[in-house]
């Protein structure tokens, strides 16, 4: 049974992190919030986020559900700025989102919390 809950924990996470991908990445498209339409899906996108983030925390360890929304959403955005915007990352960015993605790694697979 603590298998089922782990996993819609994890579910929830991902929920999270793509419903937090969407609104930071659409975010640019509301023009400082001057185009409705834009600015309500974002808004809407984010309550979604925020709630499945909620969700998760309640069965995942508070930090490793924040630290594995906070680095997957930031890799997942600045390639979404990428591909949308043609905002490529130079040399140390880059750098950064691989010490990024291995700290997640290092979190999930050896960061147990006693």
């Amino acid at each position: 049974m603590k298998s089922l809950s782990l996993f819609s924990g994890y579910i929830y996470l991902f929920l999270a992190i793509v419903t937090g991908i969407i609104s930071n990445g659409f975010l640019k498209t509301t023009e400082s919030f001057t185009k409705l339409g834009p600015t309500i899906f974002c808004i809407l996108s984010i309550i979604i986020c925020i709630f499945c983030l909620s969700k998760a925390m309640t069965i995942i360890p508070v930090s490793t559900t924040y630290a594995s929304y906070g680095a997957l959403t930031i890799f997942a955005v600045t390639l979404f700025g990428v591909f949308k915007y043609n905002q490529t990352p130079n040399l140390y960015g880059i750098i950064g989102l691989v010490f990024i993605i291995l700290g997640v790694i290092l979190l999930n697979l050896f960061g147990k919390l006693k």
